[in-house]
């Protein structure tokens, strides 16, 4: 795992995940109703505890998004935290379950077209849900992704809110932080030693904190409310910490909260392993029911110690490849920064403006929803563009799991399309058909097959070749016995084509 000649890489990686992590932690943990601290703690076990186990190079995991509501209702239905934190460990148990059963080959089912499509409704979503932080208006909560927003506006009305509420000191700030990272990516600048060895995202984030506390000592105008800054919790005060109600172990709805959280997680998970796969320059595959052992084993340790509920996610690892990352220490380090600063440095990350984190998140909603994608798409044909962009409207119109599922039925319709004109051909010589059955024939054909039978004229010659045919549905042979009857009435010969190679018994030479 450790290399000298990736560590410069991943250690660079981990302080822009460490940097976009953070805020995220604290805001997803405050959207769930749990404690504050609650977010850190998956965030920290996400990185260190899933990064050893996980199979994967460039994923990292932590508190999801799409997680805050099931989190905020189990809460609700189990009448306290400490309850739900009992009802995690058993769905990390359930996971790591899962994984050892092979559950993680579900995600090998799911289209490049729907993940491409996810990758770009994510990128999306982050430039639209930034901009408000980066214009100083911190309503909502860091990291929400669904359409409709705990704070009664929608993605769209929130950046109508903005222009009436922004803070003109977070305006400044996030310029600086933009002007930082754009010419930051200057081939010239890049060149220079200094920048090779200091991340741009890091110097970014530290012009953006200088700024504000020169604000703060000289132009008060400009200066940031503590509600627009990072608002650590102490972690040495053990009354922020939960641990789990052993006691109510029997309570038939904990295990049922469990097998939810450990459902939804594991879906969340693998399309995120997926989306991440797919976005690796190496072409890494991540083995997916080791990842869910890796996500079980992070659930049950989460749960013990009063956190939340742990996925891979596609935020922060989409962070992590695009600041490079090599190897998977990029993960373990940033869960290990967390740590480190959360204990040690608490009042230094305090200083940092939320709308410079927020620029360093549209940045790399720019690079996931880059115009290139839509083009690439498109020029592949309507089969994968179709279930490309309705994957993207739908995610940001509602949220991951109900988009990416709206996107799987449009993609399973062109699957099923294609499969169904490639199971039969239909060729026509004035009274002579030709009727070729390939592949695999299901029920899905047998409207087809009866409406071209129909309108054969009488006194006409049918032959029906299955003989390349690897699976007939019962279905279609019991039509094709009715087809060869009724011709008899209608004056129409029919021939089956056989063959000793068919690997249909229907046509096979030697049926009996």
């Amino acid at each position: 795992m450790f290399k000298k000649d990736t560590f410069s890489s991943d250690f660079t990686a981990s302080l822009v995940v460490f940097f976009v992590a953070l805020p995220l932690c604290l805001g997803i943990a405050l959207a769930s109703g749990a404690p504050i601290i609650s977010g850190l703690i998956a965030g920290i076990l996400g990185g260190i505890i899933v990064g050893l186990i996980s199979g994967s190079h460039t994923s990292v995991s932590g508190p999801a998004a799409g997680l805050t509501v099931v989190v905020l209702t189990s809460i609700e239905q189990l009448n306290g935290f400490q309850i739900f934190l009992l009802a995690l460990v058993i769905a990390g148990a359930i996971q790591i379950l899962l994984g050892f059963i092979g559950a993680g080959i579900i995600g090998n089912f799911i289209p490049s077209s729907v993940i491409k499509g996810m990758l770009a409704a994510i990128g999306i979503i982050l430039i639209f849900k930034q901009l408000p932080h980066a214009f100083g208006y911190d309503k909502d909560y860091e990291g929400d992704e669904s359409f409709q927003q705990i704070d009664n506006h929608n993605t769209f009305s929130e950046l109508l809110e903005m222009g009436n509420h922004f803070t003109i000191g977070a305006v400044v700030i996030a310029l600086i932080t933009f002007l930082v990272l754009y010419f930051g990516e200057h081939k010239k600048l890049k060149k220079i030693a200094f920048f090779k060895m200091v991340p741009i995202s890091l110097i970014a984030v530290v012009c953006g904190t200088v700024a504000n506390i020169i604000f703060e000592k000289f132009y008060e105008p400009f200066r940031l409310e503590p509600e627009h800054l990072v608002q650590i919790p102490n972690i040495l005060d053990t009354s922020n910490f939960n641990f789990p109600d052993y006691g109510q172990i029997t309570n038939a709805l904990v295990w049922m909260v469990a097998i939810k959280i450990a459902l939804v997680a594991s879906l969340e998970t693998l399309l995120s392993i997926e989306a991440t796969d797919k976005l690796d320059p190496d072409k890494r595959i991540t083995p997916t029911s080791r990842e869910l052992i890796a996500q079980g084993t992070g659930n049950l340790v989460s749960g013990f110690i009063g956190g939340l509920p742990i996925t891979a996610v596609i935020v922060r690892s989409s962070a992590n490849i695009v600041a490079g990352n090599k190897t998977k220490l990029s993960a373990i380090l940033h869960g290990l920064m967390l740590f480190i600063f959360v204990l040690l440095l608490p009042q230094l990350l305090n200083k940092i403006p939320l709308s410079a984190l927020a620029v360093l998140l549209i940045f790399v909603g720019f690079k996931l929803t880059k115009p290139t994608l839509y083009k690439q798409q498109f020029i592949s044909g309507v089969d994968q563009f179709l279930p490309f962009i309705i994957t993207v409207i739908a995610i940001v119109f509602s949220d991951l799991l109900i988009g990416v599922g709206i996107g799987l039925v449009v993609s399973f319709f062109f699957i099923i399309r294609s499969s169904f004109k490639r199971a039969i051909s239909f060729t026509i010589d004035g009274n002579n058909f030709l009727v070729k059955l390939k592949g695999n024939v299901s029920f899905l054909n047998k409207a087809f097959l009866r409406d071209k039978f129909e309108n054969i004229p009488e006194k006409s010659y049918m032959i029906i070749d299955g003989v390349s045919a690897t699976y007939i549905d019962k279905d279609i042979i019991e039509l094709l016995d009715d087809m060869q009857e009724l011709a008899t009435h209608r004056n129409i010969k029919i021939e089956l084509k056989k063959s000793n190679s068919s690997l249909n018994p229907y046509f096979r030479q030697n049926k009996n």
